[in-house]
């Protein structure tokens, strides 16, 4: 039985986040409800989401600097603006900021589902291809099946975590991983403790690519590492 797709709801509308949260669950969904958007971007930070339904006009985070937000950590995960504004220039402003689809209010929960259905399909394709179990980096391949890099036909076999990290500095190549995002993601927390020990890890990964020179993994100050390839 295949898992349910799961939804991020962040709308500040108790009432109709309830609404909806019902009304997807009873369609197959899995869906976790923030009411504002500073909650949303924390329980972003620690859960995987295959689709983002945002309220544009929320407290302590409005819908826009959330979905700007979001898209810094994975600019892949399909969102749908929810607004009870309906003038072209924000529609424009929320899709200029990575958004994929805009719902205005009131709308039928009819409609709704049918714009999330439509747009889980046209990004199925990508996400097929981000989940690849083997990756060229450099003259070195990395299986994620079983852990593994393999160099001139020499195999070193990863630690689970090592092997986490890795595959999401792939995710991100040739572009940030934010260390928040690594930390909640992989630690469950961004603790002194939990910091020094990703340190340790992108020590060892750097170690494993020091024979190929087309890989790098470098330091962006104050924010988190970047696979080069």
């Amino acid at each position: 039985m295949d898992a349910p797709v799961k939804i991020l709801l962040a709308e500040d509308d108790v009432n109709l986040g309830k609404v909806l949260t019902t009304y997807l669950e009873a369609k197959g969904y899995s869906v976790k409800h923030a009411n504002n958007g500073e909650i949303a971007y924390d329980m972003f930070c620690t859960n995987d989401f295959d689709i983002c339904l945002v309220d544009v006009m929320m407290p302590l985070k409005d819908g826009f600097t959330l979905a700007k937000e979001i898209r810094k950590l994975d600019r892949h995960v399909p969102i749908i603006f929810l607004t009870a504004k309906s003038f072209q220039e924000d529609m424009i402003e929320g899709l200029n900021l990575g958004g994929d689809d805009y719902i205005t209010k009131p709308f039928s929960m009819e409609v709704l589902l049918a714009r999330l259905q439509a747009l889980l399909r046209r990004t199925t394709h990508e996400s097929e291809k981000l989940e690849s179990n083997v990756y060229q980096l450099g003259n070195t391949l990395f299986d994620v099946n079983r852990q593994s890099l393999t160099f001139n036909d020499k195999e070193t076999r990863l630690t689970t975590r090592e092997a986490e990290l890795l595959s999401m500095l792939i995710m991100k190549r040739n572009d940030v991983l934010e260390r928040e995002y690594a930390l909640k993601k992989i630690w469950g927390d961004d603790s002194y403790y939990n910091a020094r020990s990703m340190d340790v890890y992108i020590t060892k990964l750097r170690k494993y690519f020091k024979d190929d020179p087309i890989v790098q993994i470098i330091n962006v100050h104050g924010i988190g590492f970047k696979l080069i390839v």
